[in-house]
C-alpha cells in the first residue's frame, strides 16, 4: 500500500512539472502571505518525492534539496493536519532530527498543512516555522489551511494550461489530418474535371460528361463537409454530432473517391450497419483505413481487400482486412501513436491512425489491429450498438 501511495505521489509531482523550474510567483507571494498569516519568519512549500525533499517556494531562506529521511514533513505526511509544534525539542518526532539538533537547523517552532490533489494525493506540505518557540491561534491554523488548498489550485490551474497547450496542438494535428483526408477527394474531383473537359469536346459523350460532372460535385460536397467539421472542431472545442450513420453509404462514397488508389482491385464488401455518431468524422475514419489498406500493398501479390462486419456484447465491429504488408505485432499499438511511422516509404504523414483512433475513442468505442490470414492487416473499430 505504501509503494502505491508513493507511487501516486511521484505521479502527481511529475504532472505538475515544477521541480527543475524557478519558483513560480504565485507560490511565492502564498509562502510570503503564510509567514505573514503565522507572523513566523520563516516558511516554505516543501513537494516530498521518494528520496527528497524539494523546497519549491520560500520566505525568509533560500531554497535548498534535502534527504527525505532528513525532512520533518515527510515525517507528517501520514499525519492528520495541521500539524502544529511549539518547541520541536520537546516532540519525540522531531526532537533528534538535524533541523532541530543544529546539524542542519535549528527549528523550534514548527506548523505544516498537507497539499492534497483533488484525487487525494499528499505531495507535501505548507510549512512555517521559527527558531523560538511559540503558539498559532485558531485563525492562523484555519488561514494555513486555506493556504494550503489555494497552492494545489494554482499547480492545477498551471496543469490545465499546458494541457490546453497540449490540446491545440492537437487540434492544428487534427487539421493537418483534415487537410490529408482532403487529397483523396480533391484527386478524384480533379481527375473527373479533366476526363469531362477532354469529353465535352464530342457531343456523343454527353452522357458520360453528366456522370462525370455529378462525381465531381458529390467529392466538392464531401469536401466542405470536411471544411466545415474542421471549423466547428476549431471553434467548438471539437463538437461531435449525434445522428444515424449508415456506414454502408459511407463506404461506398470512400470507395469511390478512392478509386484511383483501388484502380483494379475488387473489394470484397458486405453489409455494413447503421451507427450513431458524427458522418463526417466516421467516414474519415474509414478512409482512412481503407486508404491505408490501398498504399501498403505486398510488392509479390495483388491486392485484396475485404470489408466487414459483425455484432458483439452490445458493439459493433467494422473490419478492413487486406493482404498487404502487414504490421508487426510489436508494433500494433505504436501505429495510433501521434505522428508514428513504420517505415520512410514517404506514404504517409504518420498522424492518420492517431486521428482514427481519437475519432473512435470520442465516439465510444475501441480500435486495434491484427493480422490477416494468410498475411497482411486487419484494422478494426468497434462502436457501441
Amino acid at each position: 500500500m505504501a509503494d502505491t501511495t508513493s507511487a501516486k505521489r511521484l505521479t502527481r509531482i511529475e504532472q505538475y512539472d515544477i521541480l527543475t523550474r524557478p519558483p513560480r510567483l504565485e507560490l511565492q507571494a502564498i509562502v510570503e502571505l503564510a509567514a505573514q498569516v503565522c507572523d513566523t519568519p520563516m516558511a516554505t512549500i516543501n513537494l516530498i518525492t521518494d528520496v527528497a525533499q524539494h523546497q519549491v517556494a520560500t520566505f525568509g531562506f533560500d531554497a535548498a534539496i534535502c534527504r527525505r529521511e532528513d525532512s520533518m514533513c515527510a515525517m507528517t505526511l501520514d499525519s492528520d493536519t495541521p500539524v502544529v509544534v511549539p518547541d520541536a525539542r520537546l516532540d519525540e518526532r522531531f526532537a533528534t532530527n538535524p533541523f532541530v539538533t543544529g546539524e542542519i537547523g535549528s527549528v523550534r517552532f514548527y506548523a505544516s498543512h498537507h497539499l492534497r490533489t483533488l484525487d487525494g494525493v499528499v505531495i507535501g506540505t505548507l510549512c512555517v516555522f521559527d527558531e523560538e518557540p511559540r503558539e498559532l491561534g485558531a485563525t492562523q491554523v484555519g488561514a494555513l489551511a486555506t493556504l494550503a488548498e489555494r497552492i494545489v489550485d494554482v499547480l492545477e490551474l498551471s496543469l490545465r494550461s499546458r494541457q490546453l497547450a497540449q490540446s491545440n496542438e492537437r487540434l492544428s494535428t487534427f487539421a493537418g489530418r483534415v487537410s490529408h483526408d482532403l487529397k483523396s477527394p480533391l484527386t478524384s474531383v480533379s481527375m473527373s474535371l479533366e476526363m469531362l473537359r477532354e469529353r465535352l469536346s464530342d457531343d456523343d459523350e454527353a452522357a458520360d460528361a453528366v456522370w462525370l460532372l455529378e462525381r465531381a460535385l458529390n467529392g466538392s460536397r464531401r469536401m466542405a463537409a470536411l471544411i466545415d467539421e474542421v471549423l466547428s472542431y476549431a471553434t467548438l472545442g471539437g463538437s461531435m454530432a449525434a445522428e444515424p450513420v449508415d456506414l454502408d453509404e459511407v463506404l461506398t462514397d470512400v470507395l469511390s473517391d478512392l478509386s484511383g488508389a483501388l484502380s483494379g482491385v475488387e473489394v470484397q464488401r458486405g453489409p455494413l450497419p447503421t451507427v450513431t455518431g458524427d458522418p463526417v468524422q466516421l467516414r474519415s475514419v474509414v478512409q482512412n483505413i481503407v486508404d491505408n489498406a490501398a498504399k501498403y500493398r505486398h510488392p509479390t501479390r495483388p491486392l485484396e481487400v475485404a470489408v466487414s462486419s459483425r455484432s458483439e456484447e452490445g458493439r459493433v465491429v467494422i473490419a478492413v482486412a487486406d493482404n498487404g504488408v502487414g504490421i508487426p505485432e510489436a508494433d500494433r499499438s505504436r501505429v495510433f501513436e501521434p505522428r508514428v511511422r513504420l517505415s520512410d516509404d514517404n506514404l504517409g504523414s504518420g498522424i492518420g491512425l492517431d486521428t482514427v483512433r481519437r475519432v473512435v475513442q470520442a465516439h465510444g468505442g475501441t480500435i486495434g489491429v491484427d493480422e490477416t490470414p494468410g498475411g497482411g492487416a486487419t484494422v478494426w473499430f468497434a462502436l457501441p450498438v
